[in-house]
């Protein structure tokens, strides 16, 4: 059986962090990702861009396209999509394939970029 972790965070405190900073974090994330890549635990591993960089689809129809991930706090993230665009514009179209069969649900659009070294995933470049 598969498992989503979605590190949880006050971004504020992870973009205060000096690049130094930064880069001693990662060091000591990879090596739990290095152990469990060599036991076969890990799949591919992804830092999400900026919740300024986010936007939100919901509404009625086609839907309403919002800046930020403002979910309800009564909703929970119940899974994920990992999709290769081009463009933010791409990325909602797809979103809104998605919410044309299941119109009850909220989709959180968000770049993302890989920082794990070695686990090839196949990126279109904008």
């Amino acid at each position: 059986m598969f498992y989503a972790i979605l590190a949880y965070h006050v971004e504020e405190a992870i973009t205060a962090l000096t690049p130094e900073e930064d880069a001693e974090l990662m060091t000591d994330l990879l090596q739990i990702h290095e152990r469990l890549y060599r036991e076969g635990a890990l799949g591919p591993a992804a830092r999400l861009g900026a919740t300024q960089d986010a936007c939100t689809l919901r509404g009625p129809g086609a839907g309403m396209v919002i800046d930020g991930p403002f979910a309800e706090t009564k909703e929970q993230l119940l899974g994920l999509y990992v999709v290769d665009c081009a463009t933010r514009d791409a990325a909602i179209a797809i979103a809104r394939d998605f919410r044309r069969v299941n119109p009850t649900a909220v989709y959180e659009i968000r770049p993302i970029s890989l920082y794990l070294p070695g686990v090839p995933l196949s990126v279109t470049q904008s």
